[in-house]
């Protein structure tokens, strides 16, 4: 069986104000300063491929790897539709696609036609709640149930995983500005009376999930309360939800996926899987910039050009017996000067690697 890609959904839904004119304002030039190079360093780790992966792990694809998330969705005019997502994810052979935002790839009346139609299924759902501060937890809840109605319209077959509800923190102007540099500074954490919030919120949350019949996932997130991996080990401490390893996310946090399935194996439960570029990752960090310059100077780059030990990834969760999806995602935002088709080569060239590791 093949490995479906699981993409993960970016949800800056308590931003200012200010942020959302900054975002729209700057989405033009963020795709114009999107310019993918081959980073070699990492070809010659192609020679230690991990094999026999298939018949656990199901690949997907996401909306995201697209130019489709929350930011760009109804304010980028060069975000393609969804059918042209759908039909490219179908011809590159993947198993499921993540949801992307609600209502993107459609609705409760078509969504599972669109995915019976092209042979694919649903891999998961991205939502972030602000659970350290509960005043925005009853809107965040009911996003969730949302998420949830749609799942049931798209049920698992029964050879493969069922969608994970996954869920994540929805941050701060303040900790998205400063994306990577909890791991050094713990004073953007939060206080112990914050985590007492998170923890209790979170577990609404979890409880909704399982009443509902879906077991979750916790994303930990840059630019979140849950980014760098002490704070990621805090939330293992303070709940008994499951992981979700994103590795290109971890390591802009200051972790190391490796290093990460060792410590944190038996509670991964959901895998999002990208390669980054370090020198975009520090510049960032050195600069003080925020989370959309990670992804307008393109951070995130096809699995294999970048700095990450994908293959040592691929062994770790094969030693660990890791069962579920597998969401390749490698955020970008379009503009006027991308191909129309560069996202779906990537993508393409994206499962051909995976392929070419039997997965």
């Amino acid at each position: 069986m093949e490995l479906p890609q699981i993409v993960e959904m970016h949800d800056l839904c308590d931003q200012s104000a200010a942020d959302d004119a900054n975002t729209q304002s700057s989405l033009g030039q963020a795709a114009r300063d999107y310019t993918p190079t081959i980073d070699v360093r990492s070809i010659h780790r192609a020679s230690a491929r991990p094999r026999d992966l298939t018949g656990s792990i199901a690949v997907a694809s996401a909306p995201v790897s697209f130019g489709a998330f929350e930011v760009t969705v109804g304010v980028d005019p060069y975000v393609p539709d969804a059918t042209s997502v759908l039909d490219a994810v179908q011809r590159e052979g993947y198993e499921g696609i993540d949801l992307g935002p609600v209502g993107y790839l459609g609705t409760k009346d078509n969504l599972a036609e669109r995915l019976h139609t092209r042979g694919l299924h649903l891999s998961g759902g991205y939502v972030a709640m602000p659970y350290s501060d509960p005043a925005g937890m009853e809107a965040a809840i009911v996003e969730l149930e949302t998420m949830l109605d749609l799942f049931d319209t798209a049920k698992a077959s029964d050879h493969l995983p069922a969608p994970k509800a996954t869920l994540a923190d929805a941050g701060s102007g303040a900790r998205r500005a400063a994306p990577g540099r909890a791991h050094s500074d713990r004073g953007l954490g939060l206080q112990p009376e914050g985590w007492d919030r998170l923890a209790a919120n979170l577990q609404v949350a979890v409880r909704l999930c399982r009443d509902r019949g879906y077991e979750p996932t916790f994303h930990h997130h840059a630019g979140t309360y849950v980014e760098a991996p002490w704070e990621i080990d805090e939330l293992l401490a303070r709940s008994d939800i499951g992981l979700c390893l994103d590795t290109g996310h971890l390591a802009l946090g200051g972790g190391d996926p490796v290093r990460a399935i060792m410590d944190w194996g038996p509670r991964i439960n959901h895998v999002h899987l990208k390669d980054i570029r370090r020198s975009v990752i520090d510049e960032v960090i050195r600069e003080g910039a925020g989370m959309m310059d990670v992804w307008r100077r393109g951070a995130f780059c096809p699995l294999g050009t970048g700095d990450l030990d994908i293959d040592g990834i691929l062994k770790g969760l094969h030693t660990r017996d890791y069962r579920g999806w597998l969401v390749v995602e490698q955020d970008m935002i379009p503009g006027p000067d991308t191909p129309a088709d560069a996202a779906a080569l990537d993508q393409d060239r994206n499962r051909a690697y995976l392929r070419a590791r039997g997965l």
